[in-house]
């Protein structure tokens, strides 16, 4: 099963969430993400990692505006195939989700985020940025971003940051790149809950 964006009015989604999400919903009536699940899903590069997700949360919150109360989006994905599988300390929630509350984008393409790499618009753009780094002194794209020497570049620190903005623009609907996020769980999505199963 894939949710597809634009057949209805709603989409199925798949998200994992600790197993202690259980209770926010039974007690809260609604499940969040915190910069304490965060630190405690990331452990040692949880700074690194919500730096990032600072970043795409601002980003995501001029798309769809997240509710006052939220801190971070919660991560899912659009297909049963592709999603991540229930554990012993974490279930998977099967969502029916309006639209629009939904934001989608590309993951490969948050792979450079992540790496704090430039995204390309095309091969073209890529070539051309190549080229320009190479002119400019750097080793290679990896080595632009380095927290060391960014800060004399703040240019190229703006170039790169800017360019994050098209893992919004997904160029190939598939469920190996498009991922979804949504800024909560209420208890009216929940469609069904998978536990972790012993083979």
């Amino acid at each position: 099963m894939i949710a597809k964006k634009y057949d209805s009015k709603k989409a199925t989604l798949w998200t994992r969430q600790n197993i202690k999400s259980l209770d926010d919903l039974r007690n809260n009536g609604i499940i969040r993400i915190t910069r304490k699940h965060l630190e405690e899903k990331f452990e040692e590069i949880a700074d690194y990692i919500i730096e990032l997700y600072n970043w795409f949360t601002n980003a995501a919150n001029n798309m769809i505006s997240k509710p006052k109360e939220v801190e971070f989006p919660i991560w899912c994905s659009i297909s049963e195939e592709n999603m991540l599988r229930p554990t012993l300390d974490a279930v998977v929630y099967v969502l029916e989700v309006d639209e629009s509350e939904i934001i989608y984008f590309d993951g490969m393409k948050w792979d450079y985020v992540l790496n704090h790499l430039y995204i390309p618009r095309d091969a073209r753009d890529e070539e051309e940025y190549r080229k320009n780094i190479k002119k400019k002194g750097f080793k290679d794209i990896f080595s632009v971003m380095d927290e060391r020497t960014i800060h004399f570049y703040p240019e190229e620190r703006k170039r790169i940051m800017d360019s994050w903005m098209r893992i919004f623009e997904i160029d190939e609907w598939n469920i190996f790149r498009v991922q979804a996020n949504i800024w909560e769980i209420r208890p009216e999505m929940v469609k069904d809950i998978l536990y972790y199963k012993e083979v």
